[in-house]
């Protein structure tokens, strides 16, 4: 008899289980790991209100109420602790939050290192920002810390000596023309991060700022006024970003010296998804891109890397064929969508996790705060789009047509919004994008499992649709690798041990 078995979000039955391209047996194991992780983070509790009460100078730890367990927030990547900061008369004056990643879904224990380099990420978009684009609606970050036990900590909460010592030195270094350094410094004078678990601690954002847009979407987005708002205020910080041209592709990070450093890859959700699944990326900490050939390169490497060492990357040999010649073509048709001209630059600031949960909005769809910002990072500027999700509609189930009317009126209100004192036209760019297929293939990078979907239904028709699916599969699939037929013959192989293995997981 089989029965289901719990994930994080809810249980799921052997038939769901053996339907999803995602690997179950993996993600069975999630539910133990996030008991063990809350249960070390809830008798840390004392330790959690000392390095809150550090980072925001109070007097007491007593000042810093943590809510209950049942109130943290628990999303794909990241638990988030909220703590009341009472204020000399006993009431709440302020409210923060303490995120730690989930070391269980972004590959730590496979690649050591990830949660560090997830939190310095983090850290460094929202300096950046704050630094580069004030007018971006982001939290306030308070600091941050990492597992080495190092903590970096706003340089005006700092004890009154160092704080003067870091003031002193941004002017001098100002003076002689130097990079000065960003408002975080390592904080020397107090005790390090005993807890040992990469965190940030930022702004709360309260319902009386403004709710999650995902909370009003379904029912809010056939209304054109408040689409019209929110796609002015989506407009607006797309090129209040794209006013910041930056010199390669890559994600800015703080150095232990408090320097905004653009030195690390391009850290998307894919890569540390695929790592946490023991699936290698070969893409290291420190690889950055000067050109838009090399970054795609290494993001088809990614869906290359998924087929050859997922267990159940494919379902059967045609499934083998469909995928691996989308792979061997996408290769090969990028220059034809991409703008030669564009191939050194510029390179923009994306916020690749934009989705409608990360996006607070007011009665009348204003955007007042963005969250969620760790896998932001500079991108070819062909890679900057309209969200995909306007038509409320799957990535792999997305409407032409209708996709092609919202971004018409998305496009529209961006131009209205673009000055013609920008230093990059971006509205012809995005417009365009849509129109020769750069949108979706920009779109398939970003989804190993709608990859080929996107492929078949979306850009192999901009090129051809005068020959049968199964005489293309048997020309192009050849040319995927020197050992396309004995890997696909393999994968089959491990697709049949997978799904014995899954179904004696929900036998009782």
């Amino acid at each position: 008899m089989l029965k289901p078995r719990s994930l994080l979000r809810g249980d799921i039955t052997y038939d769901a289980a053996k339907d999803s391209d995602a690997n179950i047996l993996h993600e069975l194991g999630y539910r133990d790991q996030k008991i063990r992780f809350f249960t070390y983070l809830y008798r840390n509790r004392e330790l959690i209100k000392s390095l809150i009460t550090r980072h925001l100078g109070l007097a007491s730890r007593d000042l810093c109420h943590l809510v209950d367990v049942e109130d943290w927030i628990h999303g794909s990547f990241n638990v988030c602790i909220r703590a009341d900061i009472f204020d000399s008369a006993g009431a709440v004056g302020r409210q923060v939050m303490i995120r730690f990643p989930l070391p269980y879904r972004i590959g730590e224990n496979s690649c050591p290192g990830n949660a560090d380099e997830k939190v310095r990420c983090e850290a460094g978009t929202y300096t950046w920002l704050k630094e580069n684009c004030p007018a971006v609606p982001i939290p306030r970050l308070y600091g941050y810390g990492l597992s080495s036990s190092k903590t970096f900590i706003e340089f005006n909460s700092l004890p009154f000596l160092s704080r003067n010592i870091q003031r002193l030195r941004r002017v001098i270094l100002r003076t002689l023309g130097y990079q000065v350094p960003s408002f975080y410094a390592e904080n020397l004078s107090e005790p390090h991060n005993i807890l040992g678990q990469p965190y940030i601690i930022i702004e709360y954002v309260s319902q009386s700022s403004g709710n999650m847009l995902s909370t009003t979407w379904e029912e809010g987005r056939f209304n054109p006024t408040l689409r019209s708002n929110l796609f002015r205020g989506l407009s607006r910080i797309i090129l209040t970003m794209a006013r910041v041209p930056l010199p390669k592709i890559g994600s800015f990070t703080i150095d232990d010296d408090g320097y905004l450093i653009l030195n690390n890859r391009p850290l998307t959700m894919e890569i540390q998804q695929l790592e946490n699944e023991r699936i290698p990326v070969n893409i290291h900490r420190g690889t950055t891109h000067l050109g838009i050939e090399s970054f795609i390169h290494d993001a088809l490497s990614l869906h290359e890397s998924r087929l050859r060492y997922q267990p159940n990357a494919l379902n059967s040999r045609e499934d083998g064929l469909y995928q691996a010649s989308a792979l061997m073509v996408m290769r090969s048709i990028w220059p034809c969508l991409f703008n030669r001209e564009l191939f050194r630059g510029p390179f923009l600031f994306n916020l690749t996790d934009l989705n409608q949960s990360n996006i607070f909005v007011d009665n009348n769809w204003n955007i007042v705060r963005l969250i969620d910002l760790e896998w932001a990072c500079s991108q070819p500027a062909e890679m900057i789009h309209p969200p995909y999700w306007l038509t409320n509609q799957a990535i792999d189930l997305i409407d032409s047509s209708e996709y092609e009317a919202l971004h018409t009126e998305f496009m529209d209100i961006f131009a209205e919004e673009q000055r013609s004192s920008d230093p990059f036209q971006l509205y012809p760019t995005m417009k365009k994008g849509l129109e020769n297929g750069t949108f979706w293939y920009s779109l398939a990078l970003t989804s190993p499992s709608a990859f080929s979907t996107i492929f078949y239904d979306h850009i192999q028709p901009k090129f051809t649709n005068s020959h049968g699916i199964p005489e293309f599969w048997s020309i192009t699939m050849p040319y995927f690798s020197l050992d396309t037929a004995a890997l696909i013959q393999q994968k089959v192989k491990d697709k049949e041990r997978y799904d014995v293995s899954l179904q004696e997981a929900f036998r009782c």
